[in-house]
This record gives structure tokens, C-alpha cells and sequence, in this order.
């Protein structure tokens, strides 16, 4: 069969390949073609475009609406051209559902796997969703009663991120690799993945390395951004940093201080006690705190429906705070055991099986049902 998949993020490259990995096994055959990255192209995807080419967020996304327009219009194109069985979309929800919705006026199969967050804010966008998408495969167990109360039945399939931390195996020579030495404890710095995450949370963490000389502080950074925007943790003495290796990093760290995204899960799955840090735009945050419809904002506390790490958002997000509670985490033992416990349990809760075999397996299954009907009925 013909796949043509999308995926615009760095985490849904990696997803992305996964799933194609675990379809090829079922469809020896199968051709793809499609947006994402070097894990996708390796997997065996013919890339039209790097997702590097969309990375706009919040309002850089609407300043930038020309230039999305115009991915979206030669997507479309580019569709059309490779004629697929399938459309399958992978979390990038400014941009996939509007893909989705072209794909079913085209009269093309539409799956979605990993959901956009609808669920956080303007939930009526399900509708939409259950209108566009015939399959969707949803990787946080809330979800499928989310989706419930729009008449719109969902597989739950498990969470990749699990996926990617049992298949894990660390460096044991990754501190001397990177020149980090042990007398101290280490504490990973997650600033994000994205410009405008790192030109708000860098500044903020360098304050905190400031305070706190006692600790081995190291960055995990990626290289597909402009090296300036470390520059406040750069000019510091003793901050290291690590490239686009950051469950290495994890794996040896005693806490973190992580941006909020599927980066806090990642870090509770590999059992670091963090800090979770969230800063936006005075503007944005204001539209977002009027719209938003849940309790947390990290996937650590969603899924655990409770309080498990400390979330610290725009003021609160300050040195005196993470400080603070970066002492309790290292420091205090109680603490840090009721923060672990509490990722014992998240970990139990996804832990349901490989999310890209399920996904693989459950697609391969409708599309072959469907081939099935459809040559019966002919």
C-alpha cells in the first residue's frame, strides 16, 4: 500500500519512523512518502519536506500564516500526485487538520495518530475531527473518554515515549565521553527544542546555575538552533553541554529543570525528579489562561490527574522558586520518594505494550478490512 505521512515536529520524526518500522514488518510492500525528518527518511520515507521548515509556534505561527499557507497548498499538491491508500497524520494539529479535512473532501483514507491536544483548550475541535478523521489512534488513557463525550470512538494505543525509554540502552561511557566529572550531583537542563522556549526558560536557568555552584549543571541541547540562544548558560563556568543525546543525560542526572512539553513525561519515564518551567508572551499567556481547560500543564501531572512535580509557570517561574524546590528534590528524600512513587504509577498506567506495534498492527488491520469489503462488494 501507499502511506503518505506528516509529521512537523522532532518528536514526531522519531514517532513517525517507529510506526513505519512496525507497518513495513506488516506490509512488506508498503511505499511512503511524506513531512518529517532524518529518523522518518531513515525508516524509509521519501521526505517532500523537512520539518524543520515548519517549526512556528504561537504567534510566530500567525506571523508566518503566508508561509504555512504555502507547505499546506503544495502538501495538498503533493498528495494528490502520489495518490495514497492512506493518509496518516501524527500530532502537528495547526497543520494536520486541515490536511485532514482536504483528505476526506479528496475522498482519501484519513488515520491521525498521537491527537492533537484538543482537549487542553477549544475542545470543540473534536467535532472537526470526528468529521475528517475515519481512525484515531490516541497515546494518553484520558483521551478515549475525552472523545467519548463526542460520540467519536478512539484506540487507545499506548504512549511512544514509553516505546522509546524501554528500547533505551545508556552509554556507560557518556560522562567521560562529555567531560563530566561525578563529585557532583548533575542536573539537566531541558530548556526546549524550540526559538522563542529558549530565549524565555535560558536566562531563567542561568540565574538558577548561578545560585546553586554546589551542583554539575549540563544542557541538553540541539543543533538545529541558533548557538547564541545557549549564550547565557555558554558564559558561565562549569555548565556543559550535550548534543541532541539527552536521555543519556537523564539517565545520569539527580534532577532537572525541564520546559514543559513531552519532554516532562520523558524525564518522568526515566525516573528524574524535575522542575517543570513554562513561560510565554505577557499577550499569549493571557489568551491561553482565558481558553486553556485543564488543571496542569505538563503531561506528568495530566496523566497522573494529580500533582506530582512542581509546575512553575510565567513569575512563578523565577530563580528564588527553582531554588527552592530544586533543593527539596536533591536534597530531601521524603520528597524526592513521593515525586518517584508518583512516577511508578504513571509508569504502570502506560504501560500497555508497544504504542507503534498497536498503532501498526490496528492500521494494518482496518486497511485490509476495508480492501477485503471493497473487493466483495465488487
Amino acid at each position: 500500500m501507499r502511506y503518505y505521512i506528516i509529521a512537523g515536529e522532532r518528536s514526531g520524526d522519531l514517532h513517525g519512523s517507529n510506526l513505519v518500522k512496525e507497518l513495513i514488518k506488516r506490509d512488506t510492500k508498503a511505499t511512503f512518502r511524506g513531512f518529517g525528518g532524518e529518523e522518518m527518511q531513515g525508516a524509509g520515507v521519501n521526505l517532500f519536506v523537512h520539518y524543520s521548515n515548519l517549526a512556528f509556534m504561537g504567534f510566530q505561527a500567525v506571523i508566518n500564516f503566508s508561509k504555512i499557507a504555502g507547505y499546506i497548498t503544495s502538501c495538498k499538491e503533493d498528495i494528490l500526485q502520489f495518490n495514497p491508500d492512506v493518509v496518516i497524520l501524527i500530532d502537528y494539529g495547526g497543520f494536520n487538520r486541515r490536511i485532514a479535512k482536504f483528505g476526506k473532501e479528496s475522498g482519501l483514507k484519513v488515520f491521525y495518530y498521537i491527537s492533537p491536544k484538543v482537549w487542553a483548550w477549544r475542545q470543540d475541535r473534536a467535532w472537526s475531527l470526528k468529521a475528517t478523521v475515519d481512525k484515531m489512534f490516541v497515546i494518553l488513557p484520558f483521551e478515549k473518554e475525552f472523545y467519548k463525550k463526542y460520540d467519536f470512538e478512539v484506540d487507545y494505543v499506548g504512549n511512544p515515549v514509553l516505546d522509546a525509554i524501554k528500547s533505551f540502552e545508556p552509554d556507560t561511557n557518556f560522562l567521560s565521553k562529555n567531560n563530566i566529572a561525578i563529585e557532583k550531583k548533575i542536573v539537566a537542563l531541558l530548556p526546549g527544542s524550540r526559538t522563542l522556549e529558549l530565549k524565555r526558560i535560558v536566562p531563567l536557568m542561568a540565574e538558577v546555575v548561578k545560585q546553586n555552584p554546589m551542583y554539575q549543571f549540563v544542557v541538553a541541547a540541539v543543533d538545529n538552533l541558533p548557538p547564541v540562544l545557549y549564550d547565557p548558560l555558554r558564559k558561565l563556568k562549569d555548565v556543559k553541554f550535550v548534543y541532541n543525546d539527552t536521555y543519556n543525560l537523564l539517565a545520569n542526572a539527580s534532577s532537572a529543570i525541564v520546559t514543559s512539553g513531552t519532554a516532562t513525561l520523558e524525564t518522568a519515564l526515566l525516573k528524574v525528579p524535575q522542575i517543570v518551567v513554562y513561560k510565554a508572551g505577557a499577550l499569549e499567556f493571557l489568551i491561553v489562561k482565558m481558553i486553556i481547560k485543564v488543571k496542569f500543564i505538563s503531561l506528568v501531572n495530566l496523566i497522573a490527574d494529580r500533582e506530582v512535580v512542581k509546575e512553575f509557570i510565567q513569575s512563578e517561574a523565577n530563580p528564588p522558586n527553582l531554588q527552592n524546590e530544586l533543593r527539596n528534590l536533591l536534597e530531601d528524600f521524603s520528597y524526592r520518594k513521593k515525586v518517584m512513587d508518583g512516577y511508578d504509577s504513571i509508569y504502570k498506567t502506560l504501560d500497555t505494550g508497544s504504542a507503534s506495534e498497536n498503532t501498526a498492527q490496528l492500521m494494518t488491520d482496518y486497511l485490509n478490512s476495508e480492501t477485503r469489503n471493497s473487493q466483495l462488494a465488487t
